[in-house]
């Protein structure tokens, strides 16, 4: 499946990319979450909403935007600055176009074969969930 980027750029709008990315991004979360141990279904689902809402994605993003280099910065831009008429209900406008840059590069990450790149960037929205919980507390 891997891909060039070039051929991503053109052959790929930035919310197909974000639809994938959305998936592979989702999957790495569920990984992330069951690799903590085994746990029921609810509490599951209650830890996967620290990764997958729209608003988590954004701060996610903000905490990964230091770490990517020049191409993923890019792929990041083209998911947050495309349009699109979906408004999520919980998200402002800013952070739903954030959410949807975090899953543009995650679709571009997939489609190019950088799954080792993916799990390092999620390791460090992992690590910030972390942090963030700490704080809550």
């Amino acid at each position: 499946m891997e891909k060039s980027t070039e051929l991503i750029k053109r052959g790929y709008s930035a919310l197909a990319l974000a639809y994938l990315g959305d998936s592979f991004y989702e999957t790495l979360a569920r990984e992330h979450v069951i690799g903590d141990g085994n746990c029921s279904i609810s509490e599951i689902n209650r830890r996967i909403m620290d990764y997958v809402t729209a608003v988590s994605q954004s701060r996610i993003a903000a905490l990964m935007l230091p770490y990517l280099n020049e191409t993923e910065a890019e792929f990041f831009r083209y998911g947050r600055n495309a349009h699109n008429s979906h408004r999520s209900k919980s998200a402002q406008a800013l952070e739903y176009r954030r959410a949807t840059g975090l899953e543009c590069l995650f679709g571009y990450l997939y489609l190019s074969g950088m799954l080792d790149r993916a799990r390092e960037l999620f390791s460090v929205a992992a690590a910030g969930e972390h942090k963030q919980e700490e704080i809550d507390d």
